[in-house]
């Protein structure tokens, strides 16, 4: 389904990133991995040409719109096409509320959120003839909290009403945009996880990268394209689920 098709992933050398890159390849896609990692991000290119995908890193700071303009331009000369863009690019970063500078606001905002209306803006731009997909990577912190979280609750807000916003303006070019809100999505060693961490979620299970990619491949899935400014939460069922202290 996939074949001859361009997927951008940015944030794609770590975590969820890594595990849409590699269901995208497995998909015959050529996949571009964007990302300020360039040690993972070169290491993932040479495991996954080496296998016989169509896979190129691009180092590219999302904060920085010449280099987003860049990552675009080389996927188009590459590939001659943007079929699908992934925001998937982003930073976890709590600090306290009367700590927090307003540099630190403008990191993460600039990371998380400024990020994805840069990208969508550039892809679309090559997407205007033949139509495409963007799908964002939110969160479920776009609907509920922790202290000291605003800098990041923000920024996923931010990124489900830009996904609506922007599926209205590119509608006439038919390209869809959705976000996805993951809940726990574990990236590292499930054996860290307690009993306890698992029953917090309907699906007896905390989740994983694999989770995420497999909604991305279907919102790509030009079949699909009924779904449109929407968001799909994937956590378990852990923000539905009602908790009493007994």
């Amino acid at each position: 389904m996939f074949e001859n098709k361009t997927i951008i992933v940015t944030g794609g050398a770590n975590g969820i990133g890594k595990s849409i890159v590699h269901a995208f390849a497995k998909a015959s896609a050529n996949v571009i991995i964007a990302d300020s990692d360039v040690n993972n991000g070169k290491a993932m290119e040479e495991e996954l040409l080496a296998s016989g995908k169509n896979i190129c890193f691009v180092e590219t700071d999302v904060k920085k719109e010449e280099d987003i303009r860049r990552l675009v331009e080389f996927s188009i000369q590459k590939y001659g096409r943007v079929d699908i863009l992934i925001n998937n690019a982003g930073i976890s970063k709590f600090i306290p509320f009367f700590d927090m500078s307003v540099a630190d606001w403008d990191y993460i905002i600039n990371t998380n959120l400024r990020s994805v209306f840069l990208c969508a803006k550039e892809a679309a731009r090559y997407m205007k003839t033949e139509g495409g997909a963007i799908i964002n990577i939110a969160s479920t912190r776009a609907f509920m909290s922790e202290p000291n979280t605003e800098g990041y609750a923000a920024s996923k807000g931010g990124m489900i009403a830009l996904t609506h916003s922007l599926a209205a303006t590119l509608s006439p070019y038919h390209i869809r945009v959705n976000s996805i809100s993951p809940g726990w999505i574990h990236t590292s060693n499930v054996n860290e996880l307690t009993e306890e961490d698992k029953k917090q979620h309907w699906s007896n299970r905390v989740g994983v990268p694999e989770d995420i990619a497999r909604v991305c491949l279907f919102l790509a899935n030009p079949n699909n394209d009924f779904i449109n400014g929407e968001n799909i939460t994937v956590d378990g069922g852990m923000t539905k689920k009602m908790i009493y202290v007994e």
